[in-house]
């Protein structure tokens, strides 16, 4: 009798089965999310963030095509077509220096590149207004480094700020921190590199034969004119944030970043504990900060001449915002290490201990330490709301007054 029970209900139990199917990845993203999950091979099972906090910014994925094989100019070819002023990312790595036009950059946001030997994406989120260079890992493998990864553009905002997607295994990482935040390599950091945000004259004038990222990208676009006209004036909201602002300052006030390691030495997660920012308005006021930030003592620089991307249609025409220089203000005596005191003067910025004046990117080019480099330290040049997002423990410093 229970064996024919057993033949029976067989029928049923397979279609029960059948009708049943084998959950997915896709199958952990809420039927409300605000973004397509059509195309993608990512795990979203796997995520340290809310995805509900991941919003589609319009275009599709790679929709704003990243730059894969970069073509560079010399600086006298860059001439012709990048003013004085003009913003670009100048990175210094293994003894190499390249310079990335924010001219270009922000119709591409990400580049695939290589310098000093050291496989590196530069990128920029206009939105955030975050040029951010980090180095490219290698998946791990037998017997030795795997495959770099390579970067895209997924079209999706979190915090209104760029969300990438590495090609190899489909995770999805946030811009700002350089953290995978979705997908197979959910947690892993990515090493952020020192870079400065500073105008095309000031750069030329400190690496004249650096090369310059090239306009021949294969693509067709306006370079040189910003589509985001406006977006950076004071008075109004950023694009696709409905996060907390801090009541400092207004959200689309410029401010310079800086994170120290924490105890466990996770520089950029979000709310680390030494985290500081400095206002532009600030900064333009007394033009060099003394601090000490995590027990680092720290150099915090700001100096004028350097446009706005998102200001004017035409970024030869947009405003001046300045630019700005963080650096461990130590240097290398016979003594030991020894932390040096900086003042605005007008010849630039002088030590007090030995009237030897430094630029903007942290060398000695007169006095007693010429030729000598401060450490550079990883600093972010953004808006007000992005740091409130990302570090909304971190504090304000302001001057005295």
């Amino acid at each position: 009798m229970r064996l024919a029970l057993l033949l029976l209900l067989a029928p049923f139990a397979f279609a029960c089965a059948q009708e049943t199917p084998v959950p997915t990845a896709q199958d952990c993203v809420p039927p409300d999310a605000a973004f397509t999950t059509a195309g993608w091979q990512t795990d979203f099972c796997e995520r340290i963030v809310d995805l509900a906090s991941i919003r589609s910014g319009g275009p599709p994925r790679d929709g704003i095509p990243p730059l894969d094989a970069p073509a560079f100019v010399p600086a006298v070819e860059a001439e012709a077509w990048l003013s004085d002023a003009e913003p670009v990312i100048v990175l210094e790595l293994g003894g190499a220096v390249a310079i990335y036009p924010l001219q270009i950059l922000t119709w591409h946001e990400i580049v695939n590149d290589t310098v000093g030997g050291t496989p590196v994406a530069v990128t920029y989120c206009p939105l955030c207004n975050a040029a951010v260079a980090f180095e490219r890992p290698a998946l791990s493998s037998e017997g030795g480094d795997g495959e770099r990864l390579t970067f895209g553009t997924t079209g999706n905002l979190r915090h209104s700020d760029l969300v990438m997607w590495d090609r190899q295994t489909e995770t999805w990482w946030q811009q700002f921190t350089g953290t995978a935040i979705v997908g197979e390599l959910t947690g892993m950091q990515l090493t952020i590199l020192p870079t400065a945000l500073v105008s095309w004259a000031k750069a030329r004038a400190a690496h004249p034969d650096a090369p310059v990222l090239s306009r021949d990208t294969g693509f067709d676009r306006p370079y040189g004119r910003n589509p985001y006209v406006g977006y950076d004036d004071e008075a109004r909201d950023p694009f696709l944030y409905d996060g907390e602002v801090g009541p400092q300052l207004p959200a689309m006030a410029r401010i310079a970043g800086v994170i120290v390691s924490d105890e466990d030495g996770d520089a950029e997660r979000e709310g680390a504990e030494a985290a500081r920012a400095y206002a532009f308005r600030d900064l333009a006021e007394v033009r060099v900060v003394n601090d000490a930030l995590g027990g680092e003592p720290l150099l915090v620089v700001w100096q004028p001449g350097t446009a706005s991307a998102l200001n004017a249609e035409a970024l030869a025409d947009s405003r001046d915002v300045g630019a700005t220089g963080v650096f461990r203000r130590t240097v290398a005596t016979p003594g030991g290490l020894q932390a040096l005191t900086f003042e605005a003067t007008p010849d630039g910025i002088r030590d007090v201990e030995t009237g030897s004046i430094w630029t903007l990117f942290g060398e000695a080019v007169t006095g007693p330490l010429a030729g000598q480099q401060l450490d550079r330290i990883a600093h972010h040049d953004v808006f007000w709301f992005v740091w409130s997002a990302f570090q909304p423990d971190g504090d304000l410093w302001r001057p005295a007054r």
